[in-house]
């Protein structure tokens, strides 16, 4: 398992973290996700996904990821 820290525009109230949180945690291998709208980020732990897969799933809720980092746990 992995941590990443996803950068997400877009987002300005909660309708819009449960609309990204849910197209993220539809993906095979995510254990877990928080989006937060004021600091426009989500974490996600999971396994074997990729930067492209999660900016799809971003993309298909309406928002873009515009960046990704690895959080050591």
């Amino acid at each position: 398992m992995s941590k990443t820290e996803i950068t997400i525009t877009g987002m300005t109230c909660g309708h819009c973290e449960m609309s990204v949180t849910n197209a993220i945690a539809t993906l095979e291998g995510v254990e877990s996700v928080k989006v937060d709208h004021s600091s426009g980020t989500a974490v996600v732990t999971s396994s074997d996904i990729t930067d492209e897969q999660f900016t799809e799933a971003v993309e298909e809720a309406g928002y873009q990821a515009v960046g990704f980092a690895k959080i050591d746990a």
